[in-house]
């Protein structure tokens, strides 16, 4: 009765990151109108669908504290075959900071060494966002 059951449910469709768009239109509902800065990891499969949207941290209001280890913790659970990390600006203004650059240095690095890519780093700001990849930055 059981196998018969599982056999009969429907599984949802993963939705499928193609482009950055697709990164805002996932978390840009959530992430525009928040106060203070969350840090997310989108765990993918090896068809680029999201297998999984991993809350990282929370931080205060224009600052949130992310490590590697956290970061990559949650992907590899996942098994995932890639991630994009993604996070807002409450200023509204999606221009990554200086901290933002060196975390993102850090993940990349840190994939490598895991086998584990980076494939982008989104910044949601309000309804504008930017893409790490897109503006050359990674």
């Amino acid at each position: 009765e059981l196998s018969a059951r599982l056999l009969a449910e429907q599984r949802p469709r993963l939705p499928r990151i193609r482009e950055p768009a697709d990164v805002a239109s996932v978390l840009g509902p959530r992430l525009r109108d928040l106060a203070v800065e969350e840090f997310h990891v989108l765990a993918l499969d090896s068809q680029s669908r999201l297998l999984r949207d991993v809350l990282v941290t929370r931080g205060l209001l224009n600052s949130a504290l992310v490590h590697p280890r956290e970061v990559f913790r949650a992907a590899i659970a996942e098994a995932a075959a890639g991630i994009i990390v993604a996070h807002n600006h409450p200023s509204g203004d999606p221009t990554p900071s200086p901290e933002d650059r060196t975390v993102t240095r850090q993940l990349v690095e840190a994939g490598r060494l895991l086998d584990l890519p980076v494939y982008d780093h989104v910044i949601v700001a309000g309804d504008r966002f930017l893409s790490f990849v897109s503006a050359g930055l990674l």
